[in-house]
């Protein structure tokens, strides 16, 4: 059954970690959407290589997002292929979707960087931003709440180095990538 209201929350998500949990959590608290859907990028439009592959993220995805039942995770990214847009998948979903109303959900750390994305004026107008808040950046207004400023450039620094990322990602997560031997020193 398709939701009337989603929230599309796209990213590397590699890995997933507690601040995208919380996230969702949040996005589905507020009474705004019906469900989430998770998209992992493709190919990163900034030139970000992703450290695990698209198979091994969706299945971290799966893993961080198992215990929420109005959360789906689509392949629409790896469908389209090449560079992952925000605007082409939005037109995409809207196109396959048409009576479902969007919403872009996203970090507060994400808008400084709002003027690097591919026209964010019509991503706005197609999907109006549903920010929550991240330590360390202005809070959004209309957010009651901020997330803590985990990433996942620092929970991948932490396991290469064998710190223990206890607290920064959702167990099934670390069993995943103990399981499959990501983002370790070890070649």
């Amino acid at each position: 059954m398709t939701a009337a209201r989603v929230a599309v929350y796209g990213g590397s998500f590699d890995p997933p970690h507690l601040g995208h949990v919380l996230s969702v959590a949040w996005a589905l608290s507020t009474g705004d959407v019906d469900e989430v859907w998770i998209l992992p990028t493709w190919e990163h439009v900034f030139e970000k290589s992703h450290q695990a592959s698209y198979e091994h993220r969706t299945k971290l995805c799966e893993a961080a997002f198992a215990p929420f039942r109005d959360v789906q995770l689509l392949d629409i990214e790896r469908q389209l292929g090449g560079t992952s847009r925000t605007l082409r998948t939005l037109e995409a979903l809207q196109e396959a979707h048409p009576h479902t109303s969007f919403r872009l959900l996203i970090g507060a750390d994400v808008l400084p960087t709002t003027d690097r994305w591919h026209r964010w004026d019509e991503v706005a107008r197609l999907a109006p931003p549903l920010i929550v808040g991240r330590e360390g950046y202005p809070q959004p207004a209309g957010c009651p709440i901020t997330i803590p400023n985990v990433s996942s450039t620092d929970v991948r620094a932490a396991l290469g180095s064998d710190r223990n990322i206890q607290g920064f990602v959702p167990g099934a997560v670390a069993d995943y990538i103990r399981q499959h031997g990501l983002y370790s020193s070890d070649p």
